[in-house]
């Protein structure tokens, strides 16, 4: 699959789903045709009472919430969210996000470190909503996230509360759909979520190690060695830079695996 920067929500986010042997776009378009006609009957005229009928026809009508293995694939789906109104942070605020857009609201995602959560601006008004929930958070409730990710020391940069452009939250999605898929062992579609993510991102050289343990695991060596190399090559000052020189003397040792 090539991804380009013509991007588009929620349809390359159901392609790349459909791509890597989760969801089928096309349920997932019935699905996502079904809420975007229904929600049209909350456009009320005052914006705030537009906001609070959204988030009560989300959460307690349709029963929106987290999904229980919420660090699975399919959590991080949004085809499979759609359809099944269970998902993580990221894909409960994208489907928000795009309801509210029907509805003339803005709803902006803000990608913190371990949480997606939204934020709401009607006129002077902000809030930052937690899309697990519908829940406002106050910033003090936003740094506890923070820490909780980071550790207590971390502190709360002013970048964390720049909305987030499509391409970032569809990176977002590819990186959580992978972490699932290395959870649950499931190698193929994480090595194929590295390659995606490295079409985009072809500067981040974690992706190059990532990948290189999964292709570690699926016994293709010659892959893992070649990604390790480039990673050694190309930062050489890293603190993890031994560990890999060590890792890449030991996979010279391992016998290739061909697939």
């Amino acid at each position: 699959m090539k991804l380009n920067d013509s991007i588009q929500l929620p349809e390359t986010a159901f392609d790349v789903a459909e791509h890597l042997g989760f969801s089928k776009v096309k349920n997932a378009n019935w699905a996502w045709l079904e809420l975007a006609g229904s929600v049209l009957s909350f456009y009320v005229v005052d914006r705030h009472d537009r906001l609070k009928a959204l988030l009560n026809w989300f959460y307690n009508d349709l029963g929106f919430c987290a999904r229980e293995a919420y660090y699975s694939a399919e959590a991080a789906d949004l085809g499979k969210c759609m359809t099944s109104k269970q998902g993580n942070s990221t894909t409960l605020a994208t489907v928000l996000m795009l309801l509210a857009k029907q509805l003339d609201l803005k709803l902006e995602p803000l990608l913190l470190p371990g949480q997606t959560v939204l934020l709401s601006q009607i006129d002077d008004d902000i809030r930052y909503i937690d899309p697990l929930t519908g829940n406002e958070l106050s910033k003090h409730q936003l740094h506890i996230l923070v820490r909780g990710e980071l550790g207590n020391a971390a502190a709360f940069k002013p970048s964390y509360l720049k909305p987030a452009s499509v391409k970032r939250i569809v990176s977002r999605m590819i990186h959580e759909m992978k972490a699932g898929s290395i959870v649950a062992h499931k190698f193929e579609p994480a090595m194929e979520c590295c390659n995606l993510l490295l079409q985009w991102h072809s500067e981040d050289l974690n992706l190059n190690r990532e990948r290189a343990f999964i292709a570690q695991q699926l016994g293709c060596i010659s892959v893992a060695t070649a990604d390790l190399k480039h990673f050694v090559d190309n930062s050489p000052h890293d603190p993890v830079i031994e560990l890999v020189k060590m890792q890449l003397k030991e996979l010279k040792e391992d016998v290739e695996t061909f697939h």
